[in-house]
């Protein structure tokens, strides 16, 4: 089910085993920051989050009963699947105790978690809520709710501003708006762009992943200009980008693996260092030849053009870039 229609059911009951994905973290943390509160259960709950997940400790919790009559609140968090036959356990334990709940929070951000859903049916005692990434009207919502909450006085456009500036994620507005209310005063743009610092270059590398993947750009490089990127500090990372993309290329051709720091002088973190191998292996070496060509003339004719044109250019460059790969 989607957002609304568990508000709608948490009116009625809070359900038993809640299975939580989706692209919004924060409302993600915000539901079971819900439980917590409403069922009391700081105290008694058991989380396991990431590394820490053990399935016999989990069931243990589940399966014993609730001291002083308190409520067993397990809260799992996690970008690896529980496996079926574990989760089906949970769930059953879940129903089986009117003091038990179970709250997963599955971050999909590596395996999709489609295939979960089948053990959250109401048959089976559970529900699943799939977010989605908000949009500015129900992101400013949800963050004038925040402020209200802790006392901070910000307007609406600098709300907007903010939310612009740290490309639409709530979780990391709300942890802003948690620092700037230490402030004691009206929060305005200005004070935004003074005191908060932008996500814009974390936004252009995933601006040039999609590209690579094939994905819709045109979005965030609008967002990006927004942002007051400029059409030549854009070329600049692509180029960057596309030159990193042709290293790792050779070097897996070269030597059959990826080894970051041989390539580039320094070490990346694992995750980011397979997903530049992964870029590297899908393309093929004339459509990076054709890539750089194409780049070095776009730059010519941004150079030349007026600035009113260049961000057109822009545009088509990269779309164009797509069609190579």
């Amino acid at each position: 089910m989607y957002q609304r229609d568990f508000d709608q059911r948490l009116k009625q009951a809070f359900p038993k085993a809640v299975l939580f994905y989706g692209a919004n973290e924060y409302m993600i943390d915000h539901y079971i920051d819900l439980y917590k509160t409403k069922l009391d259960a700081k105290e008694s709950m058991l989380s396991l989050y990431f590394d820490e997940w053990n399935f016999e400790q989990a069931k243990s919790y589940l399966s014993q009963t609730s001291l002083f009559g308190g409520t067993n609140l397990l809260i799992v968090k996690s970008d690896k699947k529980i496996p079926k036959k574990e989760l089906d356990q949970l769930i059953l334990l879940a129903n089986k105790n009117t003091d038990n709940y179970f709250l997963y929070g599955f971050d999909e951000s590596k395996t999709p978690a489609k295939t979960l859903t089948s053990s959250f049916t109401e048959k089976k005692g559970g529900v699943w809520v799939r977010f989605f990434e908000p949009n500015i009207r129900d992101g400013m919502s949800v963050l004038q709710q925040k402020a209200i909450q802790i006392g901070l006085d910000i307007d609406h456009y600098a709300l907007q501003h903010l939310m612009l500036l740290l490309n639409n994620n709530l979780a990391l507005c709300a942890n802003e708006l948690e620092k700037l209310a230490i402030l004691g005063m009206k929060v305005t743009s200005k004070d935004i762009d003074r005191l908060v610092y932008s996500t814009a270059p974390l936004a252009t590398e995933q601006l040039l992943i999609d590209l690579f993947n094939k994905k819709p750009i045109t979005d965030t490089i609008t967002k990006l200009l927004d942002l007051g990127e400029d059409e030549f500090d854009l070329l600049r990372s692509t180029q960057y980008f596309i030159n990193q993309v042709f290293v790792f290329h050779a070097y897996i051709k070269l030597h059959g693996h990826v080894d970051s720091a041989a390539i580039l002088g320094y070490k990346l973190p694992k995750q980011i260092e397979d997903q530049k191998a992964q870029l590297a292996l899908k393309v093929k070496s004339t459509s990076l030849l054709k890539i750089f060509e194409h780049l070095l003339e776009g730059e010519l004719e941004m150079k030349k053009a007026p600035p009113t044109q260049r961000e057109v250019l822009l545009y088509s460059m990269l779309i164009k870039i797509q069609s190579y790969l």
